[in-house]
């Protein structure tokens, strides 16, 4: 990582796109919440898409999910499929996309 750049993980469902719960080819997409993220890859971060899809039924959604970020217009350099599901996360670093 280069000194002043940082590594951002990012949730996709009710973050980039709507939250579908569990029918994510319905998903539309967010582009004012894109668009914040995109920036942040410009600036020379590093973007980390991180997505529980599946992490319950164990469906593989990893081909949608790179279509849809695809299709969307998301600048990013890793998705991460394994994210643990989960009802709260806390975290001293986290943030909420609208505090971006």
């Amino acid at each position: 990582m280069v000194f002043g750049m940082k590594v951002i993980y990012v949730d996709i469902d009710g973050t980039i796109c709507e939250n579908t719960k569990g029918f994510y080819w319905k998903a539309n997409p967010r582009y004012d919440q894109i668009v914040k993220i995109n920036k942040l890859y410009e600036e020379g971060n590093t973007i980390i898409y991180y997505t529980a899809r599946g992490s319950v039924t164990k469906i593989d959604w990893t081909e949608l999910t790179k279509q849809q970020l695809k299709d969307w217009g998301c600048r990013y350099h890793e998705l991460r499929m394994n994210k643990p599901d989960y009802t709260l996360w806390i975290d001293d670093k986290s943030k909420r996309i609208e505090e971006l």
